[in-house]
């Protein structure tokens, strides 16, 4: 066996309301963001308001009924794809959508999505097709980039410009005051959620209480911020930010909270999310593009493989292993595998595991063991070869 130079450690994983597997669809629809999808986001009292990282789900509205198929159009044959798309979200698409979308265009089995966007944002929203499902967890704990810009002189009750105005002020505060505030707001910081969250209070979801009226006491969170900058500063009583945090930021919230201390008040009105985990900007299709590669393929001109990065993409964190064809076989049939010898790797944890260069499984090393946890099955269509290496 062989192990390269590890890359970084997985971080730990904590609990959050975005749970890989409600974000992951195979087949008919099921649970509530799916059965949802066709909902157009509508006001703050129709969506999930969680936000992690500045994310939102707008998706809960019970009024949504499934559309009749139209035309009598066939239902097409789904197929096995495997891989990553990061959509350049446009404004107004739910997350949900964007999933049902992309899996019709790739005629994918099975799709999911690596943490909500909300449908007032545009930017990064990493989807996973096949078997690059299994590595949604490692995508969904990586750090987050937004910029944002605020409105100041109003606090909503949604926290962005789909609430409710509930202060305002005349006040409107200098750059030299807002960037002499923002050391506050970086590094590890308590942050109370906004009231319109999915955030559990005694069984019901906070903004299913706010939309009936109540106002509950949410708790402080920890939460990381590790880069908040004053990016603009105009006459017209806004500000543009850029921000780096970790899992469970609520943007929303950082708009409210500088606006409350500065006294002038703020909301959110305007986000864009340019990084998710490994994902950056420049990985990003639009998605018009994506239906004119989509259309290119069906007529033999190009194919789908182009728009994939590959499912190892979401473990660019995660040291690599090398094993033998004979201990491939071993893993694949779910069976451990002893390390030993000179190439035994010394270490523990978490690791990718590859044969000829090929990803076989999400392993554990332990007491002189590779214990396979997720077995990949890679057959189908998958990135073109290369995609790798053009993010280098």
């Amino acid at each position: 066996m062989t192990m390269p130079t590890a890359n970084g450690v997985i971080a730990e994983q904590t609990a959050d309301s975005h749970d890989a597997e409600k974000n992951i669809f195979s087949g008919e629809s099921r649970g509530d963001d799916q059965r949802r999808a066709g909902d157009d986001q509508r006001r703050a009292g129709d969506g999930e308001r969680r936000v992690d990282d500045g994310e939102r789900r707008s998706n809960n509205d019970p009024r949504h009924t499934k559309q009749p198929r139209q035309n009598n159009q066939p239902r097409r044959d789904k197929r096995d794809v495997h891989g990553w798309v990061v959509l350049d979200k446009p404004i107004g698409m739910t997350s949900t959508h964007a999933v049902a979308v992309l899996k019709r265009l790739f005629q994918a089995k099975r799709a999911g999505h690596a943490g909500t966007l909300d449908p007032l944002a545009s930017g990064g929203l990493p989807i996973a097709l096949g078997e690059a499902t299994k590595t949604v967890p490692f995508v969904m704990d990586g750090r987050k980039r937004y910029r944002f810009t605020v409105a100041w002189g109003e606090e909503r009750d949604t926290d962005d410009t789909e609430g409710r105005v509930t202060r305002t002020s005349a006040l409107r505060p200098s750059a030299d005051a807002v960037r002499a505030l923002l050391p506050q707001f970086t590094g590890l910081i308590e942050q109370i959620p906004p009231q319109y969250s999915a955030i559990k209070v005694q069984g019901e979801r906070a903004y299913d209480l706010a939309r009936d009226g109540e106002t509950v006491e949410l708790k402080p969170r920890p939460v990381e911020i590790h880069e908040l900058i004053l990016v603009e500063h105009g006459d017209n009583g806004q500000s543009v930010f850029e921000a780096e945090c970790g899992k469970g930021t609520y943007v929303r919230a950082l708009a409210r909270d500088i606006g409350r201390i500065l006294g002038c008040f703020g909301h959110i009105c305007a986000l864009r999310r340019t990084l998710v985990g490994p994902f950056r900007e420049t990985d990003m299709i639009p998605l018009e593009e994506l239906e004119a590669l989509c259309n290119r393929a069906a007529s033999g001109e190009g194919s789908l493989a182009d728009a994939l990065l590959p499912v190892e993409t979401a473990l660019d964190d995660i040291p690599a292993l090398a094993v033998t064809r004979a201990d491939a076989a071993r893993l694949h049939r779910g069976q451990a595998v002893l390390l030993r010898g000179r190439d035994a790797p010394n270490s523990s944890g978490t690791v990718y595991v590859t044969v000829a260069g090929r990803l076989l499984a999400l392993a554990e090393i332990g007491n002189g063991e590779l214990i396979p946890k997720r077995v990949f099955n890679l057959t189908g269509l998958t990135a073109s070869p290369g995609r790798s290496n053009e993010r280098v």
